[in-house]
């Protein structure tokens, strides 16, 4: 039985409200349990040097979690004067995964920046993130469609995260906090919307895993990536 009573395969719930900031271009708060993150999109006008003459853009990402996202409080990544390996790690892997689905080229040489602010965490922030933002991506490219800056819509694909793991014995979807914690594996799955794996963080915490152990997390998370693409879909399209 897992902590939540959840089935092995069922997803926490999922909401994804769009335009709850004013100011940017695309955003979006998505709720996957007690897992809450803000996510935004702002398009800048220029690409980043290295890019500069190919014609290219660029989407990258910033992440960070509120003080009291967590059980206890968390100091400030600004009040300590550097950002942590965490947070680092979890940012290159959401600009990563988003740009999996982007044509850069359609794109012209212009940035996206994707922030994800962790509201509230209970497990799987980072894919929370990867899922939110690309429906924020998808509201900023709308508007330069609209707008006539670009031609051709630059987002080929959806991208959407979910993580799955070893609990007790047995592999379990979207982990919460309680199941994450304990787990003897467990690892985060990016996957297209057509079912193309874009990234597989995957580690033993407590235990090894066998190849069809790993298996069968795979297609726990294509389960839940069909259900997360549905709800992107539903909240573009609403």
């Amino acid at each position: 039985m897992r902590p939540s009573g959840r089935k092995l395969d069922q997803m926490r719930e999922v909401s994804i409200e769009t335009g709850v900031m004013h100011h940017a271009e695309g955003s979006c708060l998505i709720k996957v349990g007690n897992t809450h993150v803000l996510c935004s999109a702002t398009i800048e006008d220029k690409a980043p040097s290295f890019l500069k003459g190919t014609g290219q853009g660029w989407v990258t990402a910033e992440y960070g979690m509120l003080p009291r996202a967590t059980n206890s409080r968390t100091r400030r990544e600004a009040a300590v004067g550097k950002q942590s390996g965490r947070t680092q790690e979890i940012q290159r892997l959401i600009g990563r995964s988003l740009r999996a689905g982007v044509d850069r080229a359609a794109l012209g040489e212009r940035q996206i920046v994707i922030d994800c602010d962790v509201i509230q965490a209970d497990g799987g922030t980072r894919c929370a993130s990867i899922t939110g933002g690309w429906v924020a991506l998808r509201l900023a490219t709308n508007k330069l469609l609209k707008s006539g800056l670009i031609v051709s819509d630059p987002i080929m694909d959806h991208v959407a995260a979910v993580s799955c793991g070893v609990y007790a014995g047995q592999e379990v979807l979207d982990l919460d906090y309680p199941e994450d914690s304990e787990a003897g594996a467990d690892g985060n799955f990016v996957m297209t919307g057509r079912g193309r794996l874009v990234e597989v963080q995957m580690s033993a915490e407590g235990a090894t895993f066998s190849r069809d152990a790993l298996i069968s997390l795979m297609t726990l998370a294509e389960h839940g990536s069909r259900a997360l693409v549905e709800a992107q879909r539903k909240a573009v399209e609403g």
